[in-house]
């Protein structure tokens, strides 16, 4: 099992792999980094250079990349079945609260993000913008690079893979094992769960806190979320499990499991969890 650990997009990436016969892992790492800088380019919006970038500074049409389309159709159904708390124009409130290109960590003015559908229009390739507007899609976004590269992997003829980007988690081959961590102590575990051919994504805000705030934010009270300490979402893939972790944080998951297929666990402030009945986790005494 050949293992690879590198920084990459503002995390930690730990990736495993069997190849069949004598595929060569190096040049495929090298191929995977260059995918990863690609997404970096199209879709940072800590990157002055990012296709990202260029839409904050101005309005009109942009062509987007090939690969844009499963995620924006994501967005875009994830923002109506959340009344609009799931929403890529978050980017500008995340920034104003501090979580900006530099890190400033510091408050400024702040305003609610207008309604997705009155300023953007989207008809693969070209979205619209009806005004400069700074994006975001990190709710998301992590998710799909894991499956992009796990897709990789899979292409490349990898029969056993395990693709962990800062805890969004795409496996095929085997079962694997996965602590949960508890964000009151990053350094214990309040479960491990078990999955195979599966995701498994966790949200939490303990890592990226700062003032009154977390990176996950309420656009409609532009407040961070305190009714819920870390949610877990295990689905087919990493983009639908991530996205899914930040919508549980504004709606019921009866909302989402009309239309989505996924097992969850929600742990509350308390330290009272809520879990669907087939979420795959054994969970420590409390």
């Amino acid at each position: 099992m050949a293992r690879y650990r590198f920084d990459a997009i503002g995390t930690k990436w730990d990736v495993e792999f069997d190849l069949e016969g004598s595929a060569d892992g190096d040049a495929l790492m090298e191929r995977m980094h260059e995918r990863i800088a690609a997404f970096d380019k199209h879709y940072s919006r800590f990157r002055a250079d990012s296709l990202v970038s260029e839409m904050a500074a101005r309005a009109g049409t942009f062509e987007m990349p090939d690969d844009a389309q499963p995620m924006l159709d994501l967005y875009f159904d994830l923002n109506r079945k959340t009344l609009g708390a799931f929403t890529p124009l978050i980017g500008q409130a995340l920034s104003d609260a501090g979580y900006d290109a530099d890190y400033s960590l510091v408050e400024r003015a702040m305003h609610a993000p207008p309604p997705l559908r009155s300023v953007i229009s989207y008809e693969h390739p070209a979205l619209m913008l009806a005004q400069p507007l700074l994006l975001d899609f990190g709710a998301a976004g992590k998710g799909y690079l894991v499956d992009i590269v796990a897709l990789m992997l899979k292409d490349a003829g990898a029969i056993r893979a395990v693709v962990d980007a800062g805890g969004d988690i795409a496996s095929f081959g085997s079962e694997i094992k996965i602590a949960l961590e508890d964000p009151a102590d990053a350094s214990q575990a309040i479960g491990t769960a078990h999955i195979q051919n599966q995701s498994i994504c966790g949200s939490a805000g303990n890592r990226r806190a700062w003032g009154r705030f977390t990176h996950i934010l309420d656009p409609r009270t532009l407040e961070s979320p305190e009714g819920i300490k870390a949610v877990w979402v295990v689905a087919e893939t990493a983009m639908l499990a991530d996205a899914l972790t930040t919508c549980l944080y504004f709606v019921p998951p009866a909302t989402l499991l009309r239309d989505y297929r996924f097992e969850y666990l929600v742990l509350r402030p308390d330290g009272s969890v809520e879990a669907s009945p087939r979420f795959p986790a054994e969970l420590f005494a409390r």
